[in-house]
């Protein structure tokens, strides 16, 4: 049975897909914590804090031949004692023109419910293919 916040969660990872395909930095601000960290899937860098992701979005949207990241969840387990939750899936990048997947793999996602939002504190991703 699906829950109020792993929709809330499914919601807002589609939403984060929509903007990163529109190029909308202003929509993915919003899913972000502001001390979220991500680790790229290859070289394993450290992307440290709001700002900081947002100005590497704000690169890889200016790009030339630039790529599309999709994640897509597998499952969203909800913390029965904090307002966190883990979302575990799959990424696929695929070129923005022509849409040929380039590369992909599996990735983990800590969200954390903010006021009536749920936000993404961390997120961790493995290139595999």
């Amino acid at each position: 049975m699906t829950t109020a916040a792993e929709l809330s969660i499914r919601v807002r990872r589609a939403a984060f897909n929509r903007a990163i395909a529109e190029g909308d930095l202003a929509a993915i601000q919003p899913l972000l914590a502001p001390d979220v960290v991500m680790v790229t899937g290859s070289d394993s860098a450290v992307i440290a804090g709001r700002k900081a992701q947002l100005a590497v979005w704000k690169r890889e949207f200016a790009q030339q031949g630039r790529e599309i990241y999709v994640r897509t969840p597998d499952s969203i387990t909800i913390s029965a004692v904090e307002p966190l939750a883990l979302e575990i899936g799959r990424w696929e990048s695929v070129a923005a023109v022509g849409g040929s997947p380039s590369c992909g793999g599996q990735y983990s996602a800590k969200w954390r419910e903010v006021g009536e939002h749920w936000v993404i504190e961390a997120e961790i991703f493995v290139t595999l293919g």
